[in-house]
């Protein structure tokens, strides 16, 4: 006899619903599962025939017939463990051991030997594919229901093909329970999601006021998380570098809820998701060491992943030792630092994924880290420090906008208070700011669809050169203090833009409607060194 019920497959970050077709005749025992499985998919059926024996039915291994699983359409690869679920029940219909309804049902689930669930990866991506495509339950362990409950709190206007009602999240223990439920023999009720307790004000691990002096640096990371900027600082070992990157996510805003469902969507699939937490509430923070691959980093493998620069998608991407990755690495940064987005292309798979972060990278002036030092004298021979820094090519050095000096500290600075500076007082002139370049940019939303919409978040960092010219107007003075630096070859096309835009933060930052000269000649001090 055969039986079908429907499931849903890992597509990028996306998902796609598919058919779990099951055919069970009698002959010589068999089980086979055809439709490009993977190896964990292939695995499934020993995990199923035990399932189903804990939970009092006959397992396909205790009687003499042939089953044979299909998941349609049959040339896309499918992955992972979720189809455990789908496939036993299936199989129970078709061997005519259970009757249900699977009318707009969506069945995802890995089962243990015991007949228990087990949690998933890309919940959030599978309930999306469901509701888009206007099925009305999905069925799935109870671990993933508050994250898959996420779905019927996105506003119609950013899901811009999902349907108008809420589809039901079912989330069970075991194949038993599964089972009751589809013959109405016990009652479960939808699982609601609060949107409020995702808003709660978090916590950060370092506070910038426990960084003393560095007023200049401090005010670098200021400009650089008002505008998304990117950023790279020098400075000898034990200067403080590394902390001050640490204490960046205490003063960007906090994530909204858009965005939150973004990122979780992101480390949900990438398994990176932390037990227990349904949705990302704070930005992400990455520091991959300096030994890191190319496809670890951009995104890669087979078959392909996620790298560092998609998990730190809205947040923050910190390069410690930056001149010591390989060369291939870091040029590999040069596309989605400018496109906000990388596209891996393989032989058998093409994958674009989001990769809108903030890059923070550190650098020691030389191998021995005291070059230029006035205390310390450098060990370094002129070959030793030209090789280490020909690493950071021209195009990708002309991609950061703010370039800082980190020097060591005097004592008096080391003991002195620096309540000013503290996180919530910066975080509070960030917030500020990006409104400001909300409300100056929302325009370039109206002609989007909801689901682009539901993806972007625009900051000056992310002006196109048309928004460029429109909002970034200068007064004479200041364009010929440009033209000076542009035609003496110190100011690139590319980092002439980059100038405008931090203007544009730092006039923000002033809560000021135009670039007065003050403000260009800031963003010239972060960019051009003077020899």
């Amino acid at each position: 006899m055969l039986s079908k019920v429907l499931s849903a497959a890992i597509v990028d970050l996306d998902a796609q619903i598919i058919e779990v077709e099951v055919d069970v005749s009698f002959g010589l025992r068999s089980f086979n599962i055809v439709g490009l499985p993977d190896k964990a998919v292939e695995e499934s059926k020993e995990r199923v025939g035990s399932a189903i024996n804990s939970s009092k039915f006959k397992s396909p291994f205790h009687q003499p017939i042939r089953v044979l699983v299909n998941l349609a359409p049959a040339d896309l690869k499918k992955e992972g463990s979720l189809y455990d679920l789908p496939i036993a029940l299936a199989f129970l219909s078709a061997s005519e051991q259970i009757k249900f309804d699977n009318q707009d049902k969506v069945f995802v689930g890995e089962l243990a030997l015991d007949g228990k669930l087990r949690p998933i990866k890309g919940t959030l991506s599978l309930v999306l594919a469901a509701k888009k495509d206007g099925l009305k339950e999905i069925i799935l362990p109870k671990a993933n229901a508050s994250e898959a409950g996420l779905i019927n709190l996105i506003k119609e206007d950013n899901v811009s093909d999902a349907k108008p009602e809420a589809i039901k999240i079912i989330g069970v223990e075991c194949l038993k329970e599964v089972i009751d439920y589809l013959e109405g023999k016990k009652m479960i009720s939808s699982f609601q999601t609060d949107k409020k307790k995702f808003l709660k004000e978090q916590n950060y691990s370092v506070d910038l006021a426990w960084i003393k002096g560095q007023e200049y640096a401090k005010r670098a990371l200021e400009i650089a998380a008002a505008g998304s900027h990117h950023l790279l600082m020098l400075g000898p070992p034990g200067a403080g570098k590394t902390l001050l990157a640490k204490a960046i996510p205490s003063i960007l805003p906090p994530l909204s809820f858009e965005e939150s469902l973004e990122v979780t969507k992101i480390y949900s699939i990438s398994g990176f998701l932390p037990l227990g937490t349904s949705l990302m509430k704070l930005r992400p923070f990455r520091s991959p060491h300096h030994t890191s691959s190319e496809p670890a980093l951009i995104g890669g493998g087979n078959p392909p992943r996620p790298g560092e620069i998609t998990l730190a998608h809205r947040g923050i991407l910190f390069l410690d030792e930056f001149p010591e990755f390989h060369r291939d690495v870091l040029e590999s940064l040069r596309q989605p630092i400018e496109e906000g987005k990388i596209t891996i292309l393989r032989a058998k798979n093409r994958l674009t994924l989001p990769a809108r972060f903030t890059l923070i990278a550190s650098s020691n002036p030389c191998p021995c880290g005291y070059y230029g030092d006035p205390e310390r004298q450098c060990t370094c021979t002129p070959s030793q420090i030209s090789k280490y820094r020909r690493k950071l090519s021209g195009p990708l050095m002309d991609r950061i906008d703010l370039f800082i000096e980190v020097p060591q500290l005097k004592y008096e600075k080391l003991v002195a208070q620096d309540e000013k500076n503290s996180s919530s007082k910066i975080r509070e002139k960030v917030i500020k700011a990006r409104q400001i370049q909300q409300a100056r940019l929302s325009f370039a939303k109206q002609n989007l669809s909801g689901r682009e919409r539901f993806s972007l978040n625009l900051t000056n960092s992310e002006m196109s050169i048309p928004e460029i010219k429109k909002f970034c107007q200068i007064d004479l003075k200041s364009q010929a203090l440009l033209r000076k630096y542009v035609d003496s070859g110190k100011l690139s096309a590319r980092g002439y833009h980059r100038v405008l835009k931090v203007s544009r933060t730092i006039a923000d930052l002033d809560q000021s409607e135009s670039i007065s000269f003050d403000h260009l000649s800031e963003a010239l001090m972060y960019r051009i060194k003077e020899n």
